[in-house]
């Protein structure tokens, strides 16, 4: 019988085993370019012009406490979009990728769908409202949280910093 700090010390390897093992094609590498690309770029641009992509945006939209959210999403997206494209804790750096990709299709997309603002997020002005206005303008939002899945479901693949993490260890 197992010592029950030999115990906790299995349970916690097999956790972080079950994190950066990955059993992924080596063209997982292509979905991660795109996911931690993307997302690295947004929370750069989000910094740089905080005014049109950042707090300003988030304030249009209606996102409470703008001055505070804009720059902490802008983080988390450089953090794990950064972590994606190096394929570092990819996993892990995709859950908070995927609740920043729900919320901006709640704030943003479904008052599209709905024709108008409710739960305080305002409507976009655009020529038209639905299903087919809704479907184009967050064609990119659902793109990037169906990949950011993907990964969170089969990990980093080979070409990736967690796959060299599993190989070294016992």
């Amino acid at each position: 019988m197992l010592a029950p700090r030999r115990r906790k010390r299995r349970r916690r390897m097999n956790i972080t085993r079950r994190i950066i093992q990955t059993e992924a094609p080596k063209a997982t590498v292509l979905i991660r370019l795109v996911v931690g690309g993307v997302f690295l770029s947004e929370g750069i641009q989000k910094f740089l012009d905080p005014a049109a992509r950042g707090a300003g945006r988030f304030a249009k939209i209606g996102i409470p406490a703008p001055e505070l959210m804009g720059p902490f999403v802008g983080g988390v997206e450089v953090v794990c979009g950064a972590l994606v494209l190096v394929g570092l804790l990819t996993r892990l750096a995709t859950v908070p990728l995927i609740v920043t990709m729900g919320v901006a299709l709640v704030s943003t997309k479904l008052p599209i769908l709905v024709g108008q603002g409710f739960w305080g997020f305002s409507l976009k002005t655009l020529s038209s409202y639905g299903w087919w206005s809704m479907a184009h303008e967050a064609r990119t939002d659902f793109a990037m949280l169906l990949s950011s899945v993907f990964l969170l479901l089969v990990g980093a693949g080979p070409w990736a910093i967690d796959q060299r993490l599993h190989e070294t260890r016992p």
